[in-house]
């Protein structure tokens, strides 16, 4: 099958821990990398963010990123993309013009966009994965939301037009419902993680030397949704514990990070600054053994779409904390890979991890049956198993539609 795979601002090849660069990519590239190992030709559309990269950059595992002109060859945060998707969807109509995909995979509301208008002249069906939801971002960001304001109706208009929404959780298909769009209208399909990077064979000592008796990692972009002040008013409550937070800039330009300083300035006014270490960008090949160093790995966000970052823990035979919301309610088995605790509530938390660290029995049994569920669950056969399964539907669909018109 000749697949089309749109993502506008989120490149496979982009470095991650940046501000808009994290799970998406890592989404993106993964399920590219595993359709190309079954035999489709895939190519990923990303937009150009630099001047030096070639138009096409081919991908170790076969598939092809081709860089989209629309708007200024330069790195635009995602909200401002919006002015550019007009562009970005008529290459896209023109590229498909001269080599048509047999279906289109967009990964993000933008993208939606973009693969609708570029699709359409040429009958090309489209999967939609939208990764976040902007009902979900306005109903906790309020004013601080930086989307623009046609974000809803535009995810509300590619819901009820494309041919199929692929959710990655079944809390997104309630919010799907709440927009409008038929339970009918979405598959679930969930993230995935590399079972074999994510290991418990891991070593621990190549990680950073514990400063305390117990340690807790939390990981991600460093970005405020993403809660790490949750973590930190928990650990007040969490004696001879230390935080260790993976994620944001390289750490030679930390001091220099707004969301860095804000965190750090809430260590020392809570009292536990000398517990607290922001470590930056973590050099993905480290990330399982800075896992297996953690007791705990805490995943406190406000929301969360989906969440990568419990399913690398439970891989590596880690416990997870996390907040009761999003995509963690089907990723961690509350009491038999870790806890969810409610959001907002870091005395939960607190309780929650003086639980567990109180019980090396306990840590262990969730962390071996953390690594069995990823294993029957969550690798990236299993995930590309099942957006196969959404794709020759569609696929099957859209033949039959054709041939009663």
């Amino acid at each position: 099958m000749r697949i089309a795979m749109v993502s506008e601002h989120a490149s496979p090849l982009a470095a991650l821990g940046g501000v808009d660069a994290g799970g998406q990519n890592v989404y993106v590239a993964r399920l590219t990398e595993e359709l190309a190992r079954r035999g489709h030709d895939v190519t990923v559309y990303t937009r150009r963010d630099a001047a030096a990269p070639p138009d096409r950059v081919p991908l170790p595992g076969g598939a092809v990123v081709e860089h989209v002109p629309a708007g200024p060859p330069e790195v635009i945060p995602k909200d401002a993309l919006f002015a550019h998707m007009p562009d970005f969807g008529a290459h896209l109509a023109r590229a498909w013009r001269r080599e048509r995909p047999d279906l289109v995979h967009a990964h993000f509301w933008m993208s939606g966009m973009a693969s609708l208008l570029g699709a359409g002249p040429h009958g090309v069906p489209v999967v939609q994965t939208f990764h976040a939801l902007g009902t979900v971002k306005r109903r906790h960001q309020g004013r601080e939301d930086t989307s623009p304001h046609e974000r809803v109706g535009v995810e509300r208009q590619i819901g009820r037009t494309c041919d199929r929404v692929l959710a990655t959780c079944s809390d997104e298909v309630r919010e799907l419902a709440g927009m409008g769009i038929s339970p009918r209208q979405v598959s679930v399909v969930p993230c995935g993680v590399d079972s074999t990077h994510f290991h418990p064979g891991a070593d621990p000592a190549a990680a950073p030397a514990r400063t305390h008796r117990h340690r807790l990692l939390s990981c991600g972009r460093l970005v405020r949704r993403k809660g790490y002040d949750e973590a930190i008013r928990a650990l007040t409550r969490i004696p001879h514990t230390e935080l260790l937070v993976a994620g944001g800039p390289p750490p030679d330009r930390l001091h220099t990070d707004p969301e860095a300083g804000r965190l750090l300035d809430l260590a020392a006014r809570e009292g536990v600054g000398d517990r607290i270490r922001l470590l930056g960008a973590v050099d993905p090949a480290r990330m399982p053994a800075l896992m297996r160093s953690a007791d705990l790995v805490l995943c406190t966000p406000a929301y969360e779409p989906f969440g990568i970052v419990p399913l690398e823990a439970m891989a590596c035979a880690v416990p997870v904390v996390a907040t009761d919301v999003g995509g963690h309610r089907d990723s961690v088995a509350d009491h038999r890979t870790g806890r969810l605790v409610p959001r907002g509530d870091p005395g939960a938390v607190a309780v929650a991890v003086r639980d567990l660290l109180g019980s090396d029995r306990t840590r262990r049994r969730y962390g071996h049956a953390g690594r069995e569920r990823v294993l029957a669950r969550f690798t990236w056969r299993r995930v590309a198993d099942g957006v196969e399964q959404v794709y020759r539907q569609v696929a099957a669909g859209r033949a039959v539609d054709s041939e009663v018109a």
